[in-house]
């Protein structure tokens, strides 16, 4: 069982100073890989601001933010974001995750703006001057309302029309960036989408509509892969994977472990299947059609890895697939959304998440881990133990290449608005003032540090006060 009065007290307010005062770079006790990257992970509608065409802009008139928050400038990074960068420097960053956005670059069909192709090379040449590698996401949850309202990913136009984005952006940009994701979590984006209604298009219980959008994104990051090689030649293509942990509620129960693992394989497997064996496997392989064009597209495997959950089945929720997924009490976590939790930080999960992808034989990147935690009450331990967790795999030869935090400052959080706080930095939106938080100098000791040193291990609690 985790203890918090365990991690309270062996990092309390007195031993951070003696963890976050220091100046000096002292030597790993758990060291990495020279050029190991240390990053932070962005996107472009959760920081940028101002972007009006996007159909997510929408969704934020409609009154769909659980807050009634709006994004507004958000983060000012279409105006500043070489601000941010330089708090990323002086934190000792390598890397850095950002994406670009479809709706700016095409705000109407086959019409492409270069002012903000030419923006985004402000961006990334920024991070270049920096000395950090940019990592380019394609689509990150947002796409143009033209495209939302010919019908997503539902559309069969859509993998050519993406395709066309692709071409654009990899055209303008891959002089500054090398390493490219099609897709952010495209689980996450149908899930939320087609299932539980809470991301554009918004529509609740429709399973079916989820896999065909899945199949369309599926087939779309195989076409932009192909495209980008073949600009490219040096390119590295790869998509961001969500990975939860999801665990029967109750062991004893059979339904539990069956709609357990029925929900890992919809949720956790089916872009893993596409990419390896050009199916989302069975069952749902006797709906997909053909997906071959999908099998060994990726050169690396992003993993976005948070929590784990408690599944029981629960016969009067068929809008849920019959499946009542939760956080049980007792476990660690951060802040809550606006009406459940948000779920158990859970650093274990890097390890379940990554034997996953080690199957495919590709580099594997940690592209977002993280914790809401506006008060630094749990994201130190979170940032810690899954270092410890990354070292730990990286010595049982598992070939992980990186980690990106979610992420550097307070960002509009999706539906949930300015309530969720996972920035490295406070942010207040209304005044765009930027406060460092204790997490920050945390991360910046292990970055430059490239490790863990024996004073941070120390502070914590040991491996076994975790619920196991």
């Amino acid at each position: 069982m985790y203890n918090l009065e365990c991690y309270c007290n062996r990092f309390s307010p007195a031993h951070r100073s003696i963890v976050l005062s220091s100046n000096s770079q002292p030597a790993s006790f758990l060291a990495f890989p020279a050029g190991f990257l240390w990053g932070i992970s962005t996107s472009g509608y959760q920081v940028e601001g101002g972007d009006q065409d996007s159909q997510w802009v929408a969704w934020e008139r409609d009154g769909k933010i659980r807050s009634g928050d709006r994004s507004g400038l958000a983060c000012d990074w279409w105006g500043n974001a070489e601000a941010d960068f330089d708090i990323a420097k002086k934190i000792g960053l390598n890397a850095l995750r950002l994406s670009v956005e479809w709706s700016r670059l095409e705000p109407r069909p086959g019409e492409w703006s270069l002012a903000a192709l030419h923006r985004y090379r402000e961006i990334l040449q920024a991070l270049l001057d920096r000395g950090m590698q940019p990592i380019v996401c394609l689509h990150h949850f947002t796409h143009p309302a033209w495209f939302e309202a010919g019908g997503g990913f539902l559309n069969q136009h859509a993998p050519a029309q993406f395709e066309q984005f692709v071409k654009r952006a990899v055209e303008g940009l891959s002089d500054l960036c090398r390493h490219w994701v099609t897709f952010n979590e495209p689980n996450v984006y149908t899930a939320f989408g087609y299932v539980l209604g809470e991301f554009p298009p918004g529509h609740r219980g429709r399973a079916l509509a989820a896999l065909q959008a899945t199949q369309m994104m599926a087939r779309a990051h195989a076409r932009a892969y192909r495209r980008i090689h073949e600009l490219q030649a040096d390119a590295e293509v790869g998509w961001a994977q969500h990975y939860a942990v999801l665990e029967a509620a109750r062991a004893h129960s059979r339904m539990d472990r069956l709609w357990a693992n029925t929900l890992d394989r919809v949720f956790n497997q089916i872009f893993f299947r596409a990419i390896e064996d050009g199916n989302l496997g069975f069952p749902l392989n006797l709906f997909d059609g053909n997906l071959r064009e999908a099998k060994d597209t990726c050169d690396f495997v992003g993993l976005n890895v948070y929590s784990r959950f408690n599944v029981a089945f629960r016969p009067l929720l068929p809008a849920q697939l019959f499946a009542d997924v939760f956080v049980p009490e007792g476990v660690p976590q951060g802040d809550p959304c606006a009406d459940k939790a948000y779920g158990e930080a859970y650093p274990g999960a890097i390890r379940s998440a990554v034997q996953r992808a080690a199957s495919l034989g590709k580099p594997i990147y940690i592209l977002e881990n993280g914790v809401p935690d506006a008060t630094d009450r749990i994201r130190p331990w979170v940032i810690v133990n899954a270092t410890k967790q990354l070292h730990a795999l990286i010595s049982e030869g598992y070939d992980i290449r990186g980690y990106f935090h979610w992420t550097l400052t307070d960002n509009f959080e999706w539906s949930e608005g300015w309530h969720l706080r996972f920035g490295l930095v406070e942010l207040d939106p209304a005044t765009q003032h930027r406060k460092l938080r204790e997490s920050a100098h945390l991360y910046g000791a292990i970055v430059n540090a490239n490790g863990l040193t024996e004073e941070l291990i120390r502070q914590f609690c040991p491996a076994e006060t975790l619920r196991s």
